[in-house]
């Protein structure tokens, strides 16, 4: 912790301040629960926080996000979502993500109206300016704030500021939508995935702390961190992992050798950034 860091959480407590009251979209994520935390601080009763409820959301996330909110007595929503049922999102154009962040935030932003809320928060942060993200075009053309982002904060301040303040999330795994696990252009459905929903959550009840696994067709590529390999190749964890996948319905299992690292199905688009680059 340094006195600078402390004094970009101080401009962010101003700024959070001066929007009088807001609507966190909250994931229960580290940079979301940070975000709400902070709001929470200055804004007290002047903060709602506003969770989707999706089968590209696992269970765990929500119920994470309703005991937070009533923990730090904050007035909770969820908003019931059904990503397949928006037009082309199953088919997973590499628009996918735009196509849903629109849908949702004018979900919130109806919710924030409703309820007399000025402004709608959301919680990415600057090192998402460094991947393919085309929702940030969404988050954009509908005015919500990012002011993580917009105020240089990285994913690894936040994690130190929440471990300065206690926040429960500091060292929480970094998660992403499930549907974000396939391949740009492969068919989206709620069996696929399920599959991938149960395969991570083993991974995690196996005590791996940072799991992806990516689904290409009914093969189960999965990304731990390089340190945790050793752990996976004894012989009990990979039999157990082997025969539960295979109940989950995947025909093979595989160990990505490069690891875990976010926005690995984006290494194959041609052009990754400068389409979704807002700042």
């Amino acid at each position: 912790m340094t006195d600078e860091l402390l004094a970009k959480y101080d401009r962010l407590i101003e700024y959070i301040a001066s929007l009088k009251s807001v609507a966190v979209a909250f994931s229960s994520g580290v940079d979301s629960t940070f975000l709400l935390y902070a709001a929470r601080q200055v804004l007290g009763e002047n903060v709602i926080a506003v969770t989707a409820s999706s089968c590209s959301f696992p269970k765990r996330e929500l119920n994470e996000a309703k005991a937070y909110c009533e923990q730090m007595g904050i007035r909770h929503f969820v908003v019931e979502i059904d990503e397949l049922e928006i037009e082309g999102f199953s088919h997973n154009p590499k628009n996918r993500c735009y196509l849903c962040k629109r849908e949702l935030f004018e979900r919130i932003l109806a919710i924030a109206k409703k309820e007399n809320i000025n402004e709608v928060l959301e919680g990415s942060n600057l090192d998402d300016n460094s991947d393919y993200r085309p929702g940030l075009i969404a988050i954009a053309e509908l005015n919500i704030k990012s002011p993580l982002r917009s105020l240089g904060f990285t994913k690894d301040e936040i994690r130190t500021l929440s471990r300065h303040f206690n926040i429960p999330t500091w060292n929480k795994q970094s998660f992403a939508c499930l549907s974000s696990r396939f391949p740009y252009g492969d068919l989206i459905s709620r069996e696929k995935l399920e599959m991938v929903d149960r395969a991570e959550q083993l991974l995690l009840d196996l005590g791996f702390h940072q799991v992806r696994v990516r689904i290409h067709n009914d093969l189960a590529r999965i990304e731990l961190e390089p340190g945790e390999f050793e752990k996976f190749m004894a012989e009990d964890i990979r039999t157990t992992v082997y025969n539960e996948f295979k109940k989950y319905g995947f025909s093979y299992v595989s160990l990505d050798v490069l690891g875990y690292r976010t926005g690995s199905m984006n290494e194959m688009l041609k052009s990754k950034l400068d389409s979704c680059k807002i700042f």
